[in-house]
């Protein structure tokens, strides 16, 4: 049978007080949540035109702006100006079948 091998290095403890325990700081989280832009921050824009009965939805919005963002790529921009960009298109149209 094999004989275990023991080190001759002595341990070594220290006296000395123990090292104050370690503060937990938050760590910045860089994930932003996506939000749909409020509509009131480009009132201005989109309230040239009437609003109709048949007004676009959120979804048909949200999915336009979405098209926008993949016709560049999946890169740059900003989802706000898609989103204005496309509420301000759906609703050109809605007025025009409105009308």
């Amino acid at each position: 049978m094999a004989s275990k091998k023991t080190s001759s290095n002595n341990i070594v403890v220290s006296t000395a007080s123990p090292a104050p325990p370690r503060k937990r700081t938050e760590r910045a989280r860089f994930v932003k949540p996506v939000e749909t832009p409020s509509l009131t921050a480009s009132t201005t824009a989109v309230d040239q035109y009437p609003t109709p009965a048949n007004a676009p939805s959120q979804d048909e919005i949200a999915s336009l702006a979405y098209l926008y963002w993949e016709a560049r790529g999946c890169q740059g921009g900003s989802p706000e100006e898609d989103w204005t960009r496309a509420e301000q298109e759906l609703r050109a149209r809605a007025f025009a079948a409105h009308a």
